[in-house]
């Protein structure tokens, strides 16, 4: 742990790879700024205020829509963002940070989230967003995480919002709609989410 806190602090040449518990130590300045690949850890790109700006609308929309389901069932579900999911530990552990999700409720303490708690992942994309759209697509999929939104931005914003589920027959997402501005307000997945593009469009 000592070589790895040091690496921390002077960065440097990563000396090993980073393991779940290994993880739980870390300085959480350190694990905002990072997403940890096969062990290796990633620093991420800033987001752009307006990349926040849509993270933070669609977390609340998430959470109102948590809200609603909540007063009909005993489900016990929160959505939030900025936060870790652990996808796997074995062979490496492999940890990424969505900019929006639902999941089943879990102890405060309970960090990273395990990836069977997540019941809905979305990603917010600008440019080809090759990582959300490739890699994170076929990472949460193998995590088995049943929803996965891809948000893609224009310079106003949300210009659609990809609905993907997963078939386990073909071992990946399957499309099952693209919605845009003045369409659906109604996004599938594992609850009713209501979504107000006055939010998403600036």
């Amino acid at each position: 742990m000592s070589d790895i806190y040091d690496w921390v602090q002077k960065a440097g040449v990563q000396p090993e790879p980073i393991t779940l518990d290994v993880w739980k130590q870390l300085p959480e300045e350190f694990c905002r700024q990072v997403e940890v690949i096969d062990g290796q850890a990633v620093r991420c790109e800033s987001p752009s205020r307006l990349h926040q700006k849509v993270a933070r609308h669609l977390a609340n929309m998430l959470e109102r829509a948590v809200q609603r389901h909540g007063v009909r069932t005993q489900d016990s579900l929160d959505a939030d963002m900025d936060f870790d999911v652990i996808l796997w530990e074995l062979p490496r552990a492999h940890i990424r940070r969505p900019d929006a999700a639902l999941f089943r409720c879990a102890p405060e303490d309970e960090k990273p989230l395990p990836a069977h708690l997540a019941l809905l992942v979305a990603e917010v994309v600008s440019g080809t967003g090759r990582v959300d759209t490739v890699d994170k697509r076929a990472e949460y999929a193998a995590a088995g995480i049943p929803w996965y939104w891809i948000v893609r931005l224009d310079d106003q914003g949300v210009s659609n919002i990809e609905i993907l589920a997963l078939d386990h027959g073909i071992g990946g997402y399957r499309l099952v709609s693209v919605l845009e501005p003045g369409s659906a307000t109604q996004a599938k997945g594992p609850i009713r989410v209501r979504l107000d593009w006055d939010r998403l469009r600036f």
